[in-house]
């Protein structure tokens, strides 16, 4: 009777809320009874296809109590980083499980809602995708061959910035100028025809000078006419961070550290004051942006950069890398509301490091449509490849797009998406299937970065695919999350300069909200220090999945470092605000190229958010249990019951819990940090 009754409201109504997987638990109402659906439980998520299960209750006018069951999906989806969302396309039933149903009941409920369930606009909250993945037995492989070897790490007790320069200057002369840019740093410096001297673009109207580059740099309010207009577009370069607060105060302007080899810099105002940490042994830098800690225990400094932890004995050094399996324990004690809880997405077996690892394996997603989907490969000259070491395959030397010989055919990444054809030179096709050899090219090749770009399927129309965080720089190693493959390649230099992606000097660090940024070391001072028009791509590689380009300080500050004491602070995403679009499938320039990949849209019905508690969960054998007050009851024939819920099944639903709550919290927060806020789009604290 009651299975009966569920087939026959499910075929008389409008099925589920158009939002199955927003908030929790969901509700439709009928004129014969209710329908509950508890918030899903992801069982795995592998290329562009997500596999859950979810608690379901229903109950009509005649029954005395609801029924429980469990019903199993798998949908292929399309995922957005930016508002951190994915989306349902095509969704089957693969299993239901309701007490006293007969399996061909099941089927018929699976067929409905496999036909109505693509009628909806199925949308699902990333963070509460990856607080389930983080809960997940399996654990996935770390990659291979990082070179972890220490920069070169220089310490200053006043303001400074650090001017990279990929090996010696190299100048080339600019068009319509008689003077020369150095083409092999990200920053705009310029050396003058007639006196050879070097000048910085540091912000609006304000340079800096030298008589040589390792000279001393001198701030200049103004310069020639013919070197002010070689300074970035206002239009073009990022717009300003957001205003200072009114109490604070510019700094004095910076000194210029050049380094023409990977160097990180960090800066301490003055001589080091240090604080504690309330429940570890730790105490932290506050006068600098950098994180550095002391272990009281072993007296042994530690530093975080590019994601990666280094200890000394002494802040002077020698610095030698830490796997961080072998951090002291009790830097997974920081607490969750302290200043420095940031740094716990970097200690492994936290929820955090769990959480930022779980993100690393879910992509970024697109619909490319043959037609309208082009490339043009540029070379240096005629096409020149070298060998891939590791493997069969070679590599283009000599352009700055990634081209892979394979055989006698070559497959290129523009942008990630995979072209393939019978020459270096075109015409290109975009490729429905990868050779699989080419997931073999190691992290210490320059092209290591293809091996995240993937292709999910394809219609003679469409090619479906997706790239991974590591496409962009982003990493998994032991547990943490770090950012480059941490070998240097020289770049490319002939005609054309073509940088190599690089992991050292721009003070790279995670933040569990909105993951990989990157300023200069130091600049509270009064500039910003613009890059040269264009430079992000080549430096940085194909920039996207929530790295940003500007100087986080005052967002950092105001932010979630320093407003961690109050949950989310919004303020970090002000310092940031001003990035690209993460999701490059989504950037104006290759929208062109895009297929429509979205749900369709049916009628609505009395749909809404239930009253009741977001405490029911599944089991993978489908037995439906609740949490009452921190107790699990199980589902019976009586209703709910104390007890019967054993050992093993109370732990996995206690980390299923935690896990939803992990999720809906961030969930909530991100979704707060977008509403508003204060002067420049910062939030102040959320009390």
């Amino acid at each position: 009777m009651r299975m009966r009754w569920l087939v026959t409201i499910l075929f008389v109504g409008t099925i589920l809320p158009s939002s199955l997987f927003g908030q929790w638990p969901r509700e439709l109402t009928h004129d014969r009874g209710t329908m509950v659906i508890f918030q899903p439980q992801i069982e795995s998520f592998e290329g562009d296809v997500l596999r859950a299960r979810a608690a379901v209750s229903v109950q009509t006018v005649e029954m005395e109590g609801p029924v429980f069951g469990t019903v199993w999906t798998s949908s292929r989806v399309a995922t957005d980083m930016d508002e951190r969302t994915i989306t349902v396309l095509d969704l089957s039933v693969r299993r239901i499980r309701f007490p006293n149903s007969t399996e061909a009941q099941e089927d018929t409920l699976a067929g409905y809602l496999e036909r109505e369930l693509p009628l909806f606009d199925l949308s699902i909250s990333l963070d509460r995708v990856l607080a389930d993945m983080a809960d997940l037995e399996d654990r996935r492989a770390a990659v291979g061959n990082l070179n972890n070897d220490p920069p070169v790490i220089v310490f200053r007790d006043s303001p400074t910035i650090l001017l990279l320069i990929d090996g010696d200057p190299i100048l080339e002369r600019i068009e319509n100028s008689d003077h020369r840019r150095v083409v092999n740093t990200a920053f705009t410096l310029i050396r003058s025809s007639g006196d050879n001297r070097y000048f910085l673009f540091a912000d609006e109207d304000t340079w800096y000078r030298a008589d040589a580059i390792d000279g001393d740099w001198q701030l200049v309010t103004s310069v020639p006419r013919d070197i002010a207009v070689l300074a970035p577009p206002p239009e073009d370069a990022p717009d300003d961070l957001e205003e200072p607060d009114e109490e604070s105060e510019d700094g004095p302007p910076p000194a210029i550290l050049v380094a023409t080899e990977p160097t990180e810099l960090l800066v301490i105002e003055g001589a080091p004051q240090w604080a504690p940490i309330d429940g570890t042994d730790l105490l932290f830098v506050t006068n600098s942006e950098s994180d550095i800690l002391l272990d009281i225990e072993q007296q042994r400094n530690y530093i975080i950069l590019s994601g990666r932890w280094f200890a000394s004995a002494s802040l002077d050094g020698p610095w030698t890398f830490v796997e961080p399996r072998n951090l002291p324990d009790t830097f997974a004690d920081i607490p969750g509301e302290a200043e420095m809880s940031h740094l716990l997405a970097s200690v492994p077996g936290t929820a955090e490091a769990e959480e930022a690892v779980m993100e690393q394996f879910v992509p970024q997603t697109g619909t490319i449509n043959r037609d309208s989907a082009t490339l043009v490969v540029e070379y240096d000259g005629d096409p020149e490849f070298e060998p891939i070491e590791e493997t069969s395959l070679e590599w283009a030397i000599n352009s700055p797009t990634s081209v892979i010989k394979v055989g006698s055919m070559y497959y290129a990444v523009d942008q990630a998406v995979w072209f393939v054809s019978n020459s270096p030179t075109g015409p290109w096709a975009v490729a429905d299937s990868i050779p699989q050899q080419v997931y073999d090219i190691p992290a210490s090749s320059p092209v290591h970065n293809v091996t995240y770009v993937h292709v999910f399927d394809a219609t003679p129309e469409v090619v479906y695919v997706g790239y991974y965080p590591g496409y962009v720089g982003s990493y998994h190693y032991h547990g943490v999350v770090v950012w480059g493959t941490g070998w240097h390649h020289h770049p490319w230099h002939h005609v054309h300069f073509y940088p190599r992606p690089v992991t050292w000097g721009w003070h790279m660090r995670w933040n569990p909200w909105w993951g990989w940024s990157f300023g200069f070391s130091y600049s509270t001072g009064p500039f910003t220090f613009r890059v040269a028009v264009g430079r992000p791509v080549g430096w940085w590689g194909p920039v996207g999945f929530r790295s940003f380009h500007r100087g986080f300080h005052r967002g950092w500050h105001r932010g979630y470092r320093a407003g961690a004491r109050a949950g989310f602070r919004a303020g970090f995403r002000a310092g940031s605000r001003n990035a690209r679009s993460n999701n490059i499938y989504n950037r104006p320039n290759n929208r062109a190229r895009n297929s429509p990949r979205t749900a369709n849209r049916g009628a609505t019905t009395q749909q809404r958010p239930s009253t009741r508690q977001n405490n029911v969960f599944s089991d993978r054998n489908g037995n439906v249990a609740r949490n009452q007050n921190g107790n699990w009851q199980s589902r019976g024939s009586g209703g709910w019951q104390n007890g019967g819920v054993d050992r093993s099944r109370q732990q996995s639903f206690d980390r299923s819990n935690q896990a939803r709550q992990r999720g809906n919290t961030r969930s909530q927060n991100f979704n707060r940090s977008r509403s508003g806020g204060a002067r420049g789009g910062a939030r102040r604290p959320i009390d």
